[in-house]
């Protein structure tokens, strides 16, 4: 497979993670198996420059309640590891990011519901010694699918607790063999016009949306591709058939419905650095210590709940990734 070219962005002596530190990243302790739920994930965007501060009319958080009708009762109830319950099948159902379809949170669902995929192939290239395209079918023979219940926190201020079905990106990219010059994972979306409207509608953005990672942080043990949620397949709103899952990132950095991913040797400029390079960064790291430049990100609200709790260094996973940063100025948006 021919290494595609992306465009690049000059990283800091800093960043770049001691051999040491690398090879001695911690595990993550595996969650409770989920099975026999019907469910799916909103997924985590960000809002284009000029748009409305979280809060507004125009970030308006979902105000229905939960309909009385639906089997919440036979759902059993999850918990991740602060002992937070999983958010509900309608929250993470009707309430998604997914531009591509559209900048409305609530009619994603519907305009992604003819939304093909089937059949499906992740193609994986760049600097490996062994280039393959992957089938889901491939997919799902190889990796076995773990459950994972992780926080997703958006850069706009809200969360919700997610029970994920996938795998751990390290057992892909050790099919591949990453060649020693790799120090960069790429990850591209589909772009499918024809079904996918937002593509048209909102043309000035750089598309296709394209995301990256670290080698290291890619290799860490809470990193996964997803195929499902709450034991059932991912929905095409959710980002299906797979996505990337960082949960100690904003939920931007997850990127949905994958279609490539490169090992390359220089830092990619990903969708929201070509996009608005003044307010997002490389990196999107949770920190609650550093603005965005349009809202605090000391808060968010939970959805499906009232109020604002804090929000978690790291997303409260730091004692698994802190390490990644050592020596790194955290209060700067890389």
């Amino acid at each position: 497979m021919a290494d595609k070219k992306y465009k690049s962005v000059p990283v800091q002596p800093s960043e770049v993670t001691p051999e040491h530190l690398y090879l001695s990243r911690r595990k993550f302790m595996k969650i409770a198996s989920v099975a026999g739920v019907a469910a799916a994930l909103a997924a985590c965007g960000v809002k284009p420059p000029g748009a409305s501060e979280p809060g507004s009319e125009a970030a308006a958080l979902p105000s229905q309640s939960i309909d009385p009708t639906q089997t919440k009762a036979a759902e059993p109830v999850l918990y991740d590891d602060l002992g937070d319950a999983a958010s509900s099948f309608k929250d993470i159902t009707n309430f998604n990011n997914f531009y591509e379809f559209t900048t409305n949170k609530e009619q994603v669902a519907q305009l992604s519901q003819n939304f093909t995929t089937s059949p499906w192939e992740l193609n994986v290239g760049g600097l490996v010694k062994n280039p393959r395209t992957f089938s889901m079918e491939d997919i799902f023979d190889l990796f076995e699918q773990e459950e994972r219940i992780y926080r997703l926190r958006c850069v706009e201020g809200w969360s919700m607790v997610i029970p994920w079905s996938g795998f751990p990106v390290s057992k892909l990219l050790n099919e591949v063999e990453p060649t020693e010059e790799a120090k960069y994972l790429v990850f591209e979306t589909l772009a499918r016009p024809s079904e996918m409207p937002g593509l048209g509608k909102y043309s000035y953005f750089p598309w296709p949306y394209i995301e990256g990672l670290r080698l290291d942080e890619a290799m860490n043990d809470l990193t996964i591709l997803a195929t499902g949620m709450y034991g059932k397949e991912l929905l095409p709103q959710n980002g299906a058939p797979i996505r990337l899952v960082v949960p100690w990132k904003y939920g931007f950095k997850s990127i949905k419905s994958i279609i490539r991913l490169d090992l390359v040797s220089e830092r990619p400029a990903p969708f929201w650095v070509m996009a608005a390079a003044n307010e997002y960064g490389f990196y999107a790291n949770v920190n609650p210590e550093v603005p965005h430049p349009r809202w605090s990100q000391a808060t968010e609200r939970r959805i499906g709940e009232l109020g604002r709790r804090e929000t978690l260094m790291f997303n409260g996973y730091a004692e698994e990734v802190a390490y990644l940063y050592e020596g790194m100025d955290l209060n700067i948006n890389y």
